[in-house]
């Protein structure tokens, strides 16, 4: 245990080393391309920095907040876009702090050219602005629910897969948005700005489209929005539904990383083919939107269902199979 928070000290200081470079050095140099070669170095170190931890609550969370999202964040500051540019920049604090957790930050002025690619309607981001929450939960909740489904899911292993698929639903939606609120807590409460929820009631979606682009993990949907979908869409030309796919395709082969890196066993590939599954049905869904206008309409209370249930049965068939493997490994 005393190896494990070594190593995991000398890869928090190490990330912290090649963020001070990067708001230093690379910040000073022209965007476009210069930046970005001159940044180049930093990303396959993030990509090796999990392999030096074990745990498995180390390893996922270094592979999710730095080789993820991290470069990710890096990538559109090549370009002096996404949340790491600003005018006047940030503090090195909040840059930091930006750059390594999950928080989606508001009321930061951005350059002009972040302002004008906020939002984009024809994506299945829907980045209009945020209803109030119909049943809202705060972090105390939220960690009592979490507690009580892992306490009680040690019960539910031999009883209806429709339980055990609903509890290991609820764990994994309860752990993320508490990752994610006491980010958000830690950003508000030490720099004073305003942040935005990440989860929105995603049991409420009424389609893959708004269950993927609003209510599930938007700091996640944002960023792969701003460099996936953006440059397939717009700089290489391709169609609206291809770019879309990709998004999910890329996502596909994120999460797959992330499971190789907990488990250190060959991959399955299940993971990819549940995003590569979602993301033909959202682009099929956006392109019947745009085709039949008005004429695709249905109530909430018939989509709600029909998506929460593809969604589970998708989920027990391609995602959580992988995802149960890590109660297996040696490297907890």
């Amino acid at each position: 245990m005393d190896g494990e928070i070594i190593r995991f000290i000398k890869v928090l200081l190490i990330c912290m080393a090649s963020l001070l470079y990067c708001y230093s050095i690379a910040s000073k140099l022209p965007k476009g391309k210069l930046r970005l070669l001159s940044l180049l170095p930093i990303f396959p170190l993030f990509v090796v920095l999990p392999l030096d931890l074990s745990y498995v609550v180390l390893t996922s969370g270094i592979t999710i907040f730095v080789t993820w999202l991290t470069t990710f964040k890096l990538l559109q500051f090549s370009f002096d876009l996404g949340p790491l540019a600003s005018d006047p920049p940030l503090s090195f604090p909040l840059f930091a702090s930006i750059a390594f957790l999950p928080t989606r930050i508001k009321d930061i002025k951005t350059t002009p050219s972040v302002q004008n690619h906020r939002k984009d309607s024809n994506t299945p981001q829907e980045l209009d602005q945020e209803p109030p929450p119909k049943l809202p939960l705060n972090l105390p909740a939220k960690v009592g629910l979490f507690a009580l489904l892992v306490f009680g899911k040690s019960y539910v292993d031999l009883v209806s897969p429709i339980v055990k698929l609903c509890f290991n639903c609820g764990i994994l939606y309860f752990y993320l948005d508490m990752v994610m609120s006491l980010s958000n807590i830690f950003v508000r409460s030490s720099f004073g700005v305003e942040v935005r929820r990440s989860f929105d009631e995603p049991y409420l979606a009424t389609s893959l489209q708004n269950f993927w682009g609003r209510r599930w993990n938007r700091l996640v949907s944002e960023t792969l929005h701003n460099t996936i979908y953006k440059p397939v869409r717009y700089d290489v030309g391709s169609p609206r539904w291809m770019a879309v796919f990709v998004v999910f395709v890329v996502s596909g082969l994120m999460h797959e990383l992330l499971f190789y890196y907990v488990i250190r066993v060959v991959p399955t590939w299940e993971v990819t083919w549940f995003f590569i599954v979602h993301g033909v049905c959202v682009a099929a869904e956006i392109e019947l939107k745009s085709a039949l206008g008005k004429k695709w309409h249905f109530h909430g209370a018939v989509t709600g269902p029909l998506t929460m249930a593809f969604m589970g049965v998708t989920a027990h068939w391609l995602f959580f199979p992988q995802l149960l493997r890590m109660k297996y490994s040696p490297l907890w």
